[in-house]
């Protein structure tokens, strides 16, 4: 991608989205613009909004990239993002709206009557919400090192600046102004070019990709390896390679590699010729299984691949109704019809951008499988306007992927910070203002942006999956049990976001830092949905049913909050007429 043609592309992103806030800023006032636009959002603003924010990098990069790498099973990743709506429209929306919060953890004291029950729905909170910046970061990082060759921290150096201004200025009016103009620019950035790139891949004779595990580099490619790998070759194939290879230096020369391993040295770079196969990193298990790249649950996959799949589909189908950024925006409709005409038109919104993002990981496999070479997966909807169109055409729509991929995570960058200062704001600066809600915005960067720049290289699709997978073990027991459920205690209550919640939150952690790399234990840390979920809602309601007698006793009160419809608003006689 042309440097100067992607540069020009995310720095019109950034400027848009600091001049939409600073618009925030002219209509922002009280305290309750800045946590909720004062409850006056409309839906079908929200719904863009909604839809802005929760289209992250994992979305916009990560699902392409893992398609790109994993196939068919990855599909359940965009329909578990989509679904999960659905759940949250079925049993959370409206009743989540009644409630009169601001955030998660006002929920939890309205509803059990608990200052200990808030508190460590408020760790919880700032828990997901951090660990779901990371790959925001990341993306970030990746984005703009393909476009000047920066560092990965200085994206994410950036980032954590732009989302600072747009957030402490104008608050949850401002971030819902950006958030609805870039979801728009997410679709379109999408949209216009998988239009050429169909176009080209049909005027190149409309090839399919290989089926099976073992792609071919379509065309001669080239490959620079950054940092030292070692490859596992199946078939001899001849490279020409300027670097390292084995051990030996190589200019330019022309050489055989054999089947079996071959070390490759950092700043190398190596030719393929046009129907090799790419050789796996040696990371990747060997494989002798037959294999296919498009076929579910491939025997070749990893051992415990039903177990994954499942672990998937929990974490994304449950978690989204816990996720503080997707939730606090709930908070902002009128009453709670408003909130599920809005969840209605998210899902219809989702899905369009949903259609998309499968094919560039179907074109990168094509055209792009030298990213399973250098693991840089989730460059493909970057990489892929220059690989198929080049020249001037190519430039444009690169710089144009590459403003979404910034809207990508910037928009959801903004929601996560957002939720995360106001459970800052009300639970360690209680009282103080806005002033110190500003400063909680300056904290619920700071951490994760520190993070990111010594976190490994874990995808960004990935680290949204463990996201979901605490949310989903927390806070979907909480809500579902707190809104359904008259028997639900506060001990109850705090067992399962300990148990549910905590376990899983211990569990991904140990994914990041890379506690175990394969097998059972791995399978486990890395899905804990499977397990979490039903501890955090067994824990719930087994603790509460041992402890009846400390049902709050404003819970009849509360519940029929929750579920009574909200008074139409009776409309003033307009003046007589003779």
């Amino acid at each position: 991608m042309n440097q100067t043609y992607g540069i020009v592309g995310v720095t019109a992103v950034i400027l848009a989205t600091v001049l939409v806030g600073a618009l925030g800023l002219r209509v922002s006032r009280t305290t309750s613009d800045f946590y909720v636009a004062s409850r006056t959002v409309a839906p079908h603003l929200n719904a863009f909004a909604v839809s802005g924010e929760y289209l992250s990098a994992a979305s916009f990069l990560g699902v392409a990239g893992l398609v790109l790498a994993q196939g068919a099973d990855m599909l359940w990743l965009p329909i578990g993002y989509t679904a999960g709506f659905l759940v949250l429209l079925l049993f959370v929306a409206a009743p989540l709206r009644r409630s009169g919060a601001y955030t998660l953890p006002d929920f939890a004291e309205a509803r059990l009557e608990s200052r200990a029950v808030r508190r460590v729905a408020g760790v919880l909170v700032v828990g997901i919400g951090w660990l779901y910046l990371l790959p925001q970061l990341r993306g970030a990082g990746l984005t703009l090192r393909l476009l000047t060759g920066a560092p990965g921290w200085l994206g994410g150096l950036v980032v954590a600046a732009v989302v600072t201004v747009a957030v402490a200025a104008g608050g949850m009016r401002s971030v819902t102004f950006v958030q609805a103009f870039q979801y728009w620019l997410k679709l379109t950035a999408l949209l216009v070019p998988v239009v050429f790139l169909l176009l080209a891949w049909r005027a190149d004779h409309a090839p399919a990709p290989a089926w099976d595990d073992r792609p071919v580099f379509h065309r001669a490619t080239e490959v620079r390896v950054d940092r030292p790998l070692t490859l596992t070759v199946r078939e001899p194939v001849r490279v020409t390679v300027s670097g390292t290879v084995d051990g030996r230096p190589a200019h330019g020369t022309s050489l055989r590699l054999g089947e079996g391993r071959h070390r490759i040295g950092a700043d190398t770079t190596v030719r393929f010729p046009a129907g090799a196969h790419v050789p796996l990193p040696d990371r990747a298990p060997d494989r002798t299984a037959p294999s296919s790249w498009a076929e579910p649950l491939s025997p070749d996959r990893e051992r415990h691949s039903l177990y994954a799949t499942y672990g998937r589909i929990l974490a994304t189908f449950l978690g989204t109704m816990g996720l503080p950024h997707v939730v606090v925006r709930f908070y902002t409709n009128p009453d709670g019809r408003a909130a599920r005409r809005t969840t209605v038109s998210v899902l219809g919104l989702l899905g369009a951008f949903y259609l998309l993002v499968p094919l560039y990981g179907v074109l990168g496999r094509l055209y792009a499988p030298d990213l399973l070479l250098t693991g840089d997966t989730d460059a493909a909807v970057l990489v892929l306007p220059q690989r198929l169109i080049g020249g001037v055409a190519g430039d444009l729509l690169g710089a144009l992927v590459a403003g979404g991929a910034c809207a990508a995570f910037l928009s959801t960058a903004c929601g996560l910070t957002m939720s995360v200062a106001g459970v800052l704001g009300q639970d360690v600066l209680p009282g103080l203002g806005i002033r110190h809600f500003r400063l909680a915005t300056l904290a619920a960067i700071a951490v994760p942006a520190a993070a990111a720049a010594v976190v490994g290289d874990l995808p960004v699709a990935d680290a949204v999956g463990l996201a979901f997978a605490v949310s989903a073990s927390s806070f979907c027991p909480l809500l579902v049990l707190g809104i359904w459920w008259r028997g639900l205690t506060p001990p109850g209550a705090t067992a399962g976001l300990l148990l549910g919640g905590g376990s899983a939150l211990t569990a991904v952690t140990a994914t990041i830092a890379g506690g175990a790399r394969s097998g059972r234990l791995h399978t486990l840390l890395a899905w804990p949905a499977v397990w979490s979920v039903p501890v955090g809602f067994a824990a719930m309601v087994l603790i509460s049913l041992a402890t009846r007698d400390r049902v709050p006793p404003g819970t009849a009160t509360t519940m029929a909050r929750l579920h009574l419809p909200e008074p139409t608003p009776t409309p003033r006689p307009g003046p007589a007429t003779t």
